[in-house]
């Protein structure tokens, strides 16, 4: 497996007067093809190939009847919920503009995915659900963000960070900074170890696919921190806890 904590190296390319650099894209490229391919699989249904002990676990069978999900939601909306007019970012989208009440909310939707099989999905449907909402969504990750800066009054991410690196996430928090507004909040959750089923599920979605990191809270907190983010409100879940950030 590539090693994703490696040191940053000078990328192909830097967005604004700030000098980010981002390393190379191949450097990541093995631990984001694995996330596509595991959610990939899930959005079509194909069935996932374990082994009987982990087949055997609790988790296990919540997650194939469904009842894991609810468990594994952030509800970013109790932190931030979108306003009329505002400019969305969705990061790491899936199908939330078909889930969640965008059209209640009256807010621009922006999505961004790595599953192509998600993109399709929110393409052929997003506009018959409502035209002047959905803005389409782009087929990259997440560090990857090729927008206007100050372009946006919110970002979201939310049930993928914990398969990437703080080294990675470090360089999406940097690219989210540069295309906020001032004014404008960043809502993402990170995975705490510290609650029960922490360990067993990330056992699961080892199993499932990517490895899962298990970063500590105050490590996630210290990165925040680094980016030049301060912490505006949090909300602790069964597996997650969202953040709410402010550059």
């Amino acid at each position: 497996m590539t090693d994703d904590r490696a040191a940053h190296k000078k990328g192909p390319y830097s967005h604004d007067s700030s000098d980010l650099q981002l390393p190379p894209a191949e450097d990541w490229q093995p631990r984001l093809n694995a996330v596509r391919d595991r959610f990939d699989r899930e959005y079509r249904r194909e069935p996932f190939q374990l082994p009987t002990e982990v087949e055997a676990m609790p988790i296990f069978q919540e997650w194939k009847s469904g009842l894991l999900q609810a468990k594994l939601t952030s509800t970013f909306w109790q932190l931030a919920q979108p306003k009329k007019n505002q400019r969305c970012l969705d990061l790491g989208c899936g199908v939330s503009f078909l889930i969640y009440p965008w059209r209640d909310w009256e807010a621009f939707f922006y999505g961004q995915e790595i599953s192509a099989f998600a993109r399709d999905t929110l393409v052929a449907r997003g506009p018959q659900l409502n035209s002047k909402l959905f803005k389409g969504v782009k087929l990259a990750p997440a560090h990857d963000l090729e927008y206007e800066p100050a372009y946006f009054d919110l970002a979201i991410g939310t049930g993928f960070s914990c398969y990437y690196s703080l080294t990675y996430w470090s360089a999406v928090l940097s690219q989210v900074k540069r295309v906020l507004k001032p004014e404008g909040f960043f809502v993402f959750d990170v995975l705490n170890p510290e609650t029960s089923l922490a360990e067993n599920w990330a056992i699961l979605e080892t199993y499932l696919g990517p490895e899962v990191f298990l970063e500590t809270i105050q490590d996630w907190e210290k990165t925040i921190a680094a980016a030049g983010a301060k912490i505006v409100a949090t909300q602790p879940g069964e597996l997650f806890q969202l953040y709410k950030v402010k550059f």
